[in-house]
């Protein structure tokens, strides 16, 4: 019996627990998937509590549900990764032996990153959103917040889902607005980035809307330190921004395991190839999701497509053939824009967003690159579709692998 094994069980993961026992003959092959955590959490819908749009009923789920009846299931932290001897050492101290591995073990928020961030002020007058405690608390914040410097603050790229800073800034200037105080707001968007958002054409459209909302951009911004006691956060180059409440997106980092094993770059993401999805250290591990290092966004939507390849891969590595190099970096989000309106972006390695319609020619139904309510619509049916469909590893009708060009305005 041959051995393969996933480390990680969120949206990654999961999903190829659910592709493989598909395709895996189970009397020649065990698969076995560990992860530490009992909790599975739609992260997406962290953008929507901290505003009480979304219940915390809404995003938990136990993570047992959704592994397949065949698959192994390990609850346990993972020590470290023995790539050289072909095994993986629990904090148990168990070994687990493979013949195969994929990593799934994704990214997570590091606010110990920058001087001052999580101090006194952390849960107070500083929060974060990308975690379940960090967009809980902050709801309970904004709940009886008067008003005052709104400061958004994004450390540096990459993040997982690129889009939420921007569209946690245009939610709150509906929430204010929504509770009559918008006037008594000055929202201010602190980035690294020279605009609003990595790629130029939807940088463009989204700064606009920006300068619409009234939320001042605060560009090339290399944070050195946030100073609590004072409430400001400072760059490098001396530039000072003051808050009275400050909600940070912090360095996102790979998991420390990746450390421990001396599988990562500086910031704990494995060199990955960025087509065919195999690890750059050794040929039988395999990696997917925010663990990579591939310049592809860190989001849900990625993963789904990257774990469509990763099983066709899988598949060539264990019958000797050539792997195939389809991964594209393709990349979809709808980008919500506060009133029931919401963009929607589709785009890979090479083709930025453009407008057009999605998934379809003309009859769409969604649009690209403009706000429509039916986005809005497509945003918050997404959390079904993730719970009932994407995670379970069944497809999407009409939604392709590698981006279509179809439907798209793309210039020649």
């Amino acid at each position: 019996m041959k051995n393969l094994l996933i480390l990680g069980a969120g949206t990654a993961g999961t999903m190829m627990a659910n592709h493989l026992k598909r395709k895996l003959d189970k009397k020649e092959w065990k698969i076995t998937i560990v992860d530490q955590h009992k909790t599975h959490y739609y992260q997406p819908g962290f953008l929507f509590i901290p505003f009480d749009i979304y219940k915390e009923k809404d995003v938990i789920k136990n993570k047992k549900q959704f592994i397949p009846g065949r698959v192994h299931y390990i609850e346990e932290a993972i020590e470290l990764i023995e790539h050289d001897k072909n095994n993986v050492v629990l904090k148990n101290g168990t070994n687990l032996p493979y013949d195969i591995l994929i990593i799934a073990t994704g990214a997570k928020i590091v606010p110990d990153e920058i001087d001052g961030l999580k101090g006194e002020g952390w849960f107070k007058d500083v929060f974060d959103f990308y975690t379940f405690e960090g967009a809980v608390a902050l709801r309970d914040k904004l709940e009886n917040w008067k008003g005052g410097k709104f400061v958004v603050h994004l450390a540096e790229m990459p993040i997982k889902c690129p889009v939420a800073p921007l569209e946690f800034c245009f939610l709150a200037d509906w929430y204010f607005t929504k509770k009559g105080i918008r006037d008594k707001v000055e929202m201010t968007y602190v980035t690294p980035l020279s605009g609003a958002f990595t790629k130029q054409q939807s940088s463009e459209v989204l700064s606009y809307l920006m300068e619409e909302k009234n939320i001042k951009i605060v560009p090339d911004f290399d944070v050195e330190l946030v100073d609590e006691k004072d409430k400001y956060v400072q760059s490098y180059d001396g530039q000072k921004v003051d808050y009275d409440l400050l909600i940070s997106i912090p360095t996102n980092m790979g998991d420390e395991v990746i450390e421990r094993s001396g599988m990562g770059d500086d910031l704990n993401f494995i060199p990955t190839d960025k087509h065919t999805l195999q690890s750059k250290k050794k040929e039988n591990i395999f990696v997917i999701g925010d663990a990579t290092d591939l310049p592809a966004s860190k989001a849900g939507s990625v993963a789904h497509f990257q774990a469509d390849v990763l099983t066709k891969n899988i598949m060539k590595f264990i019958n000797g053939k050539e792997l195939v190099k389809e991964f594209d970096g393709h990349a979809n989000c709808f980008i919500e824009s506060g009133f029931g309106k919401a963009f929607l972006i589709d785009f890979n390695y090479d083709v930025e967003p453009v407008k057009g319609t999605f998934p379809l020619p003309i009859v769409g139904p969604f649009v690209l690159l403009k706000e429509s309510r039916l986005n809005h619509f497509g945003k918050m049916i997404f959390r079904y579709i993730y719970w009932y469909l994407l995670l379970k590893g069944l497809p999407m009708p009409g939604i392709s692998t590698q981006m279509t060009k179809i439907g798209k305005k793309i210039k020649k």
